[in-house]
C-alpha cells in the first residue's frame, strides 16, 4: 500500500502491536507496564508523524516498512524521555501531564525501561524490514547514530553536564539529530536515492523543536505544558529564551523554521511537504508568544 499523509491514522495501531510483543507469560509484570505507560497515551507524535510525510513525499510504496521505521522513532523518543526524566537529570514528576515512569515506578524500572524501549525500537525496525533486508543497514546506522557518539542524543545531553556548553551544538544533538534521522529514515523507506540529502532538513527542523521548548519551557505552565517548566534555569541549562529574551527567541525561531524549510531536497511532494511542516511548527507555540514578534 503506498504511503499517503492518511497512514499518520496506522501510527497509534502499529505502535499497540509492537507494545503488545512485549507482553509475554512469564515476563517481569511492572517493567512491562512502565514501558507501556511511558509510550501510550502518546504526545503530538511528531517525529513518527514526520517521517511518514517525508516518506510519502518521497513516492514511497511500502506502508509497513515505513510504519516500522515511524514506530521506531517513537519509541526511541519515548525512552529517551524516560531517562531525561531521572533524578540523575531533570528529576522531573511529570511528563505528559501524569507521573514520571520514575515516579509511578521507581529509579530502577525507570533505568530499564528506557533501556528495553531503546532494544525494542531496533527489534521493531527489523521486523519491518524483514521484506526490505537491503535497507536495513543503512536505516539501522542512522537510527544508532541520531541517538549516539558523537553528535546524537546521548551527546546532547552530555552537553548539560559541560561547564560552558555550546548553545548551538547542544541544540543540534539534544533534539536535532534524531529529526535528522527521521528525515533521512523517511527517505531510505522511500528508497531515495542519496537519502543523507535530507538530514540537513531533519538538523534545522528539530533544531526550531528544542528553541521553541526552550521558549515554552519559560513562558507556559506545568498544567499547559504537561512537564516541569523552569526546569532549565533552575538547572543552569543552556536555553535560548534566557539567553536572547522571549521577543528575540521567537524571532530567531521564525528565522530558523524558514532556514529548514529552505533546505527541503527536491521531490516529488516538496509543497505538500513545506506546507504540512508549516502548519506544523505554527503549533510550537501558542498564538499569544508567536505575537511578541509581530
Amino acid at each position: 500500500m503506498p504511503v499517503t499523509v492518511k497512514s499518520v491514522e496506522a501510527i497509534e495501531p502499529a505502535i499497540q502491536k509492537t507494545l503488545n510483543r512485549i507482553e509475554q507469560p512469564g515476563c517481569p509484570p511492572k517493567l512491562a507496564a512502565a514501558m507501556r505507560d511511558a509510550v501510550l497515551p502518546g504526545g503530538a507524535r511528531i517525529r513518527p508523524r514526520l517521517l511518514l510525510a517525508v516518506a510519502a513525499a518521497c513516492g514511497a510504496q511500502s506502508e509497513e516498512l515505513t510504519l516500522s521505521a515511524a514506530t521506531s522513532i517513537e519509541l526511541m523518543h519515548c525512552a529517551s524521555l524516560v531517562h531525561d526524566d531521572l533524578p540523575a537529570f531533570d528529576d522531573a514528576a511529570i511528563r505528559r501531564g501524569k507521573p514520571s515512569i520514575q515516579k509511578r515506578f521507581g529509579e530502577p524500572i525507570a533505568v530499564l525501561a528506557g533501556d528495553a524501549l531503546i532494544m525494542l525500537a531496533f527489534e521493531e525496525l527489523a521486523y519491518g524490514a524483514a521484506d526490505h533486508t537491503h535497507l536495513l543497514p543503512a536505516l539501522t546506522k542512522t537510527l544508532a547514530g541520531s541517538i549516539g557518539m558523537p553528535f546524537g542524543l546521548c551527546a546532547g545531553q552530555a552537553w548539560e553536564e559541560e561547564p560552558y556548553p555550546d548553545l548551538k551544538a547542544y541544540h543540534a544533538a539534544k533534539t536535532g539529530a534524531l529529526f535528522a534521522g527521521v528525515t533521512v529514515m523517511g527517505a531510505l523507506s522511500a528508497g531515495y536515492e542519496g537519502a543523507d540529502t535530507w538530514a540537513t532538513f531533519g538538523m534545522e527542523l528539530g533544531t526550531a523543536y528544542q528553541m521553541a521548548d526552550d521558549i515554552c519551557d519559560v513562558t507556559s505552565t506545568d498544567g499547559k505544558l504537561g512537564k516541569p517548566c523552569g526546569q532549565d534555569k533552575r538547572l543552569g541549562r543552556p536555553n535560548i529564551a534566557n539567553t536572547l529574551g522571549v521577543r528575540r527567541a521567537v524571532e530567531a525561531l521564525m528565522e530558523q523554521i524558514e532556514t529548514a524549510i529552505g533546505h527541503i531536497p527536491a521531490c516529488a511532494g516538496r509543497d505538500s511537504l513545506e506546507a504540512l511542516v508549516r502548519a506544523t511548527t505554527r503549533k510550537f507555540l501558542p498564538d499569544d508568544i508567536w505575537a511578541l514578534a509581530a
